[in-house]
């Protein structure tokens, strides 16, 4: 994921970089650097490995009184985790210094015409490509601006970067095409970053930046410009209402614990307002109509998100609905009808393939309808409207408390659309309202023991090489989100499937060596789910079910949640599932918070 942060103003430069650099190591890296402005030019300190090392190269340099500089924590894309091509890179000249994200996807075609042209390289990656196309575009117009924009129009591929020059101190320029980049509007500094929390310590006034446009600060000032036509932009800085207390541990271990013990207060939060009087209230649905057709698009936990809510949407608002992965719907014709909507879910709102499929959906004139956490990104900006899911900042990688947002909001809106069609069956409305606001306390009572739980059967699971995940009905995306996150933290392979899918083939895999995770709660698929498991059990597979009391199929290891009303169930199950994945990584001695880390001798293409 990599992480950028840029900073000009008052005070010295490389402490404030290195700062945020330490907030954004939850986005995973596997090596660092800085550039900074000193009087004979610019200076660049590289390192492998964690801030630590970059730390002590540091120490010892008279650092204090540049008041300029970049960072970057570097994931490896385009050649080894090593020094040579951590970032930043510069120019044959040493006039430019870059960090980037992204991935210029023709750098080997531009890199070798620039060889053609003597120009000497020093790592394997696109971003040093990037920096000497961007200094021949400058010798070629023969100004910063303008000789970026010529680069530009030369590069194919995503990327978000910030520059220094030599010959203009004080000043960072900074574009984004499909990986996000923000500005940080200070008093006398100004900051550019990834995510917010690079600069939370020092400012919440924020501006989000669009793809195709260039910035340029410095101290006491910011422009914005359309980078192929370089005509000046107007945009809005936005005020952040959370502070840098809610991007902090706060006393857990580790950020995904933290976040799955906010999801009462996420809860909360979501209610808020948006329940007065026996009756939803989402004002953001109103310019809408009710679709005849709905397309959910997202990637990931928040698909998962999608498909939970598919089953609400059919059965209480009567509106046909298809989930799609934005990263298949984006390469397909697909075909829309008359009254269709698109909905498209994204905890960032900057999620590459979804935006892909909002263009996709507004060439041929389908509203769009964004679900995102994040206000002013770019699915918020690009959306006709948006409903913010409040769940405060996310920091660790694997999402959590993210779907149990977007998991209230969908069952709101299903509400609030069943009500407008008239389609709700009876008492579905009053039964959600009575329950819904007791939910948050219900849940933070009960997270303790789910944790204890989740502790004691990772430790008893530990040797598992292989998990299935079954669910039916609801619990099918439960499963394959248990699935996802087993994978991701524990890196322990793991399959969700639809209990029903197992015996048309997977069910040969059951030994006692590959456990199975159930979700087998009261609710009219038990029985269906208890045959299924009757199957792995004659294969001597182990089972985890996830039960109601007094509605437990006879398995190895019962897990009983408390008993809710229908669908809230799922926001029991949710963090149990979560737990276990996690207690399983922690057992095994996971990195957490950082997962999906590089070995050495990997280079991710």
């Amino acid at each position: 994921m990599c992480g950028i942060i840029g900073y000009t103003g008052h005070r010295p430069a490389i402490p404030a970089i290195v700062e945020g650099l330490r907030r954004l190591e939850y986005r995973g890296y596997d090596s660092a650097g800085v550039a900074y402005e000193e009087p004979q030019g610019l200076h660049v300190i590289r390192a492998e490995g964690k801030l630590g090392a970059l730390d002590c190269k540091i120490a010892g340099l008279d650092t204090a009184s540049s008041v300029c500089g970049i960072g970057h924590t570097r994931w490896a894309t385009h050649g080894l985790p090593v020094e040579r091509n951590a970032h930043p890179h510069m120019d044959g000249d040493r006039r430019f210094a870059l960090v980037h994200n992204g991935i210029i996807e023709n750098y080997a075609e531009l890199k070798a015409e620039l060889v053609a042209e003597g120009h000497i390289f020093h790592s394997e990656t696109d971003t040093e490509v990037l920096v000497h196309v961007i200094a021949k575009g400058v010798q070629l117009t023969g100004d910063v601006r303008q000789g970026i924009s010529w680069a530009l129009s030369q590069v194919d591929g995503a990327y978000a970067f910030a520059l220094l020059s030599r010959e203009h101190p004080g000043k960072i320029w900074a574009s984004r095409k499909a990986s996000p980049l923000l500005m940080g509007i200070g008093t006398g500094e100004n900051f550019l970053a990834s995510d917010i929390p690079a600069f939370l310590p020092y400012t919440r006034e924020v501006v989000f930046l669009d793809n195709g446009e260039l910035v340029e600060i410095d101290a006491g000032s910011w422009q914005v410009f359309d980078a192929v036509t370089l005509k000046t932009k107007t945009k809005e800085v936005k005020h952040i209402s959370w502070d840098v207390q809610a991007a902090q541990k706060d006393g857990y271990k580790h950020f995904m614990l933290k976040e799955i013990f906010e999801q009462p207060k996420v809860i909360r939060d979501c209610l808020a307002g948006r329940i007065q009087k026996g009756r939803v209230v989402l004002p953001e649905l109103d310019a809408l109509e009710v679709p005849g057709r709905l397309t959910i698009v997202a990637c990931g936990t928040s698909y998962h998100a999608g498909l939970w809510a598919k089953y609400l949407l059919e059965s209480w608002a009567r509106i046909p609905v298809q989930v799609e992965i934005a990263s298949e719907f984006r390469y397909r014709d697909s075909v829309f009808l008359p009254g269709d909507l698109v909905l498209t879910i994204s905890q960032s709102g900057e999620t590459a393939d979804t935006l892909a499929a909002i263009r996709i959906a507004r060439e041929v004139g389908v509203p769009i309808l964004g679900l995102c956490n994040v206000v002013g990104s770019s699915i918020a900006r690009e959306s006709d409207q948006v409903v913010y899911t409040q769940a405060g900042p996310e920091i660790s990688v694997a999402s959590t408390k993210a779907m149990c947002s977007q998991m209230v909001l969908l069952l709101l809106m299903t509400l609030s659309w069943g009500v407008r069609k008239g389609s709700l069956p009876e008492g579905v409305l009053e039964r959600c309202l009575a329950d819904l606001p007791q939910l948050p306390e219900r849940l933070g009572t009960e997270l303790p023991a789910i944790r204890e739980k989740a502790r004691s059967l990772s430790q008893e699971y530990s040797d598992a090489k292989s998990f299935f995940f079954l669910g039916r009905g609801q619990n099918f995306p439960m499963a394959l989100e248990g699935a996802l996150k087993l994978k991701e933290i524990s890196y322990i392979h793991a399959e969700g499937y639809a209990a029903g899918e197992m015996k048309h083939g997977p069910i040969a895999l059951i030994d006692p060596h590959f456990p199975t995770f159930a979700m087998a709660l009261g609710d009219e698929l038990l029985q269906k789910v208890a045959s299924n498991l009757q199957e792995v059990q004659a294969r001597g597979g182990r089972i985890i079910a996830l039960v109601n009391p007094g509605a437990a199929p006879a398995v190895e290891d019962s897990w009983v949640l408390p008993e809710v009303w229908g669908p809230l169930k799922s926001f029991l199950v949710l963090p149990a599932v979560q737990l276990f994945a996690y207690e399983m990584a922690v057992y095994l001695g996971k990195d957490v918070d950082q997962p999906r880390n590089l070995a050495k001798s990997v280079t991710v293409e």
